[in-house]
């Protein structure tokens, strides 16, 4: 029965192995983190569309297409910020106004994602998918400039994962998002430390 079960979802399984070592290497600001994360979207791409998490399937493109930026951003060390050097991008914080673009942007893309869902999908989770969705969007962004704010949208998206994964009966990937929000908390003391 459990054979069965891993073969069942081993795309699902791998996936959330493959979530383990990228978020480890994220918290460590290693560009590795990247083309990790860019196969482990792919293979959620999948997994999402079969258990018609639709926002969340769209947003494995997004992820996809951040994922190149943010690996070419880190490799170049391009930044207007003049604490960095030729090798490394610094982490940095958001400012009052970009504050305000951010949270205006995650209710834009809630509202846009809701609509698009509840209108064109089958979705029976059309509004906890979209709010995870539109947060994921504006961390990824925020990941991918070293923003350390993007933690704290992390922890609200993944917290809210959990009990939406629970719900769709995708447990390792409930289990993967536990151990993110836990993990989330402890990047955003680790980045913290480079701030000082």
């Amino acid at each position: 029965m459990f054979i069965e079960w891993v073969f069942k979802n081993w795309l699902e399984i791998f996936g959330a192995l493959l979530g383990f070592i990228s978020i480890y290497f994220q918290i460590k600001q290693h560009s590795w983190y990247w083309p990790i994360s860019i196969v482990m979207v792919s293979m959620y791409a999948v997994v999402y569309y079969q258990s018609k998490f639709y926002a969340d399937m769209s947003l494995q493109l997004y992820f996809f297409a951040v994922g190149i930026y943010g690996w070419y951003y880190w490799l170049s060390g391009k930044t207007k910020n003049k604490k960095a050097t030729k090798q490394t991008v610094p982490v940095i914080k958001l400012n009052s106004n970009n504050w305000i673009k951010a949270i205006v942007a995650t209710i834009f893309f809630y509202i846009i994602i809701a609509f698009v869902l509840i209108r064109f999908t089958d979705s029976d989770i059309a509004y906890g998918d979209a709010f995870t969705t539109a947060f994921s969007f504006t961390a990824t962004f925020l990941l991918a400039r070293k923003f350390i704010e993007n933690w704290i949208f992390w922890i609200i998206a993944d917290v809210v994962s959990v009990g939406l994964y629970i719900y769709k009966g995708l447990y390792p990937t409930a289990i993967l998002f536990v151990v993110l929000s836990i993990l989330a908390v402890y990047g955003y003391y680790a980045w913290k430390k480079e701030l000082k």
